[in-house]
C-alpha cells in the first residue's frame, strides 16, 4: 500500500507526496491558490494569463529552451488554470526529478514578464476566448455556470474577457502574482518513484525564499437559488442544452451518492439518458451528465446536443427521466452497476503517477485533507440505495434548476422556457 506523507519546506510551502516504488515515472505539481474566483473586475483572467506568461522565458531560460530542455529528457511540462487554482506540472523519468523541480521553480520564481511578450500573449489569449465562443457546447456550460452562480466569483469565466485581457499591464500582473504566488498559498505534490529525503532536499534547494504576505480574503460563492433560463442565439446546426441543479461541495456528505446517481442518469453508456436519447431514438450524438464540485459549493449538470427540430423532444425526454427518478429513484440493478462502475473507473483513473499527483495536490490545496486509495474505496463501498434516495430532493429540485440553450433558438426559446418552468420540469 502506498503511503501519502505531508511535509513542509523551510519557507513554508506545503509538500504532499506518495511514493509509488513500482513505477519508473514521477509526477510533480505546483498548486497555487489562485484562480478566477480570486480576481476583481480589472484582474479578470489574470490567473490564466499569468499561467501563459510563466512559459515565455525566465532569467535563465528562453521559451524555446524551456521546451527543448524538457523534450530532451522525454518529459512533459504543462499547466492549467481552474476556477479555484492554477497548477504547473511535470512528468519525467525518476532520474530526472531534480531537473523537473528546477524547471518548475524557475518558471514560478524567475519568469521575466517581458513587455513585448505580454503584448503578444494578449493576442493569443484573446484568440483562445474567441475559440471558446466558437464552441457552442463550451458556451452552454459556461452560460449555465453563470446562471447558477449569478453575481458570485464562480460565475466569472476563467479566461476573462477581451476587454480585461487587453487592459493588462506588467504592473497589474506582477501585483496579482505578488499577492497570490506566496509560499503559504502553494502546495507541491509528487507521486511516483522517488525517495522522500532526496525530494525534500531538491525542493528546498530550488524553491527557497519568497515572502509570506497575507492576501485579501476570498468572497464566498454560493448557488444563487431559484429558477433561471437563458437562450443564446448562434447560427449553428445544433441546439446545445444544459440543465443544472444543486450539488455538493468537495468532500461534502452526499458527494459520493451523487457520483452513483450520475453514473446511472448520464455518466455512462448504459445510463438512462444515453440509452433513451441516443441509442433508442438517435436524437443526439452527445448526451451526458456530470457533477462539479468546488470548496464551498457544487452543482449537477445534464447536457445534450441535438437539432433545432428535435430540441423540444430531447428536453421532454430529459425531463421525463428526471421525473421518473424523483418518483422511483434508482433500481437495485442500476445502483449495483453504477457503484461497481464508480469503483472501477476510480481505480483505473488512478493508475498513473500524474493522476495521483493531481488528486493529492488538489485536495491538499483546497481542503487540506487527502484520502488514500483504500479510504476512497471504503467510502464508495459504504454508499447505500438509501443514501442515493436521500439526495434526490436536493439534486433534482426543479425550483432550483437553471438551464441554458445555445444555437438557432429564436423560434423555440419561449417553448423551451415554458417546458422548463418549475412544476413542469
Amino acid at each position: 500500500m502506498n503511503m501519502v506523507f505531508r511535509d513542509k519546506l523551510e519557507n513554508g510551502i506545503r509538500v504532499i507526496g506518495e511514493p509509488m516504488p513500482h513505477y519508473r515515472s514521477v509526477s510533480m505539481g505546483v498548486w497555487v491558490d489562485a484562480g478566477s474566483v480570486c480576481e476583481n473586475e480589472a484582474e479578470a483572467g489574470a490567473s490564466h494569463f499569468i499561467e501563459h506568461m510563466l512559459f515565455k522565458g525566465t532569467e535563465r531560460r528562453t521559451a524555446a529552451e524551456i521546451a527543448a530542455e524538457m523534450d530532451a529528457i522525454g518529459g512533459n511540462l504543462n499547466a492549467f488554470t481552474a476556477k479555484e487554482c492554477t497548477c504547473f506540472y511535470a512528468k519525467v523519468l525518476d532520474e530526472h526529478l531534480p531537473r523537473a523541480a528546477d524547471m518548475l521553480a524557475d518558471l514560478l520564481r524567475n519568469s521575466k514578464f517581458d513587455e513585448a511578450d505580454i503584448e503578444r500573449e494578449k493576442g493569443v489569449v484573446c484568440e483562445e476566448i474567441l475559440m471558446t465562443e466558437d464552441s457552442p457546447e463550451d458556451m452552454a456550460h459556461e452560460t449555465l455556470c453563470a446562471l447558477l452562480y449569478e453575481d458570485t466569483p464562480l460565475a466569472k469565466p476563467i479566461l476573462g474577457t477581451q476587454e480585461s485581457v487587453r487592459s493588462f499591464t506588467r504592473e497589474t500582473l506582477m501585483d496579482y502574482m505578488g499577492r497570490h504566488y506566496m509560499p503559504n498559498n502553494i502546495v507541491i505534490s509528487c507521486a511516483g518513484h522517488f525517495e522522500r529525503e532526496a525530494l525534500m532536499d531538491a525542493l528546498n534547494r530550488y524553491f527557497a525564499g519568497g515572502g509570506m504576505g497575507e492576501r485579501s480574503p476570498r468572497k464566498v460563492s454560493t448557488l444563487s437559488g431559484g429558477h433561471r433560463f437563458r437562450a443564446v442565439e448562434k447560427d449553428i446546426e445544433q441546439v446545445h442544452l444544459c440543465l443544472g441543479f444543486p450539488g455538493f461541495a468537495l468532500d461534502e456528505d452526499g458527494q459520493y451518492a451523487l457520483f452513483v446517481l450520475n453514473n446511472a442518469l448520464g455518466g455512462s453508456m448504459s445510463s438512462r439518458l444515453f440509452q433513451s436519447i441516443r441509442e433508442a431514438r438517435g436524437l443526439a450524438y452527445s448526451v451526458y451528465s456530470y457533477p462539479s464540485s468546488y470548496t464551498e459549493t457544487g452543482y449537477f449538470a445534464l447536457y445534450a446536443g441535438t437539432g433545432e427540430g428535435t430540441a423540444e423532444q430531447v428536453t421532454a425526454l430529459i425531463l421525463e427521466e428526471l421525473e421518473k427518478l424523483r418518483k422511483n429513484g434508482l433500481t437495485k440493478e442500476e445502483f449495483i452497476r453504477s457503484k461497481e462502475q464508480l469503483k472501477g473507473s476510480y481505480v483505473l483513473g488512478q493508475e498513473s503517477t500524474s493522476a495521483r499527483s493531481n488528486a493529492i495536490g488538489k485536495m491538499e490545496l483546497l481542503r487540506s485533507r487527502v484520502y488514500s486509495e483504500e479510504e476512497i474505496m471504503q467510502r464508495i463501498e459504504r454508499i447505500t440505495m438509501d443514501d442515493v434516495q436521500a439526495i434526490l430532493p436536493k439534486v433534482l429540485d426543479a425550483n432550483a434548476m437553471c438551464a441554458s440553450a445555445v444555437g438557432r433558438v429564436e423560434n423555440i426559446a419561449e417553448k423551451l422556457q415554458k417546458m422548463l418552468q418549475p412544476g413542469k420540469a
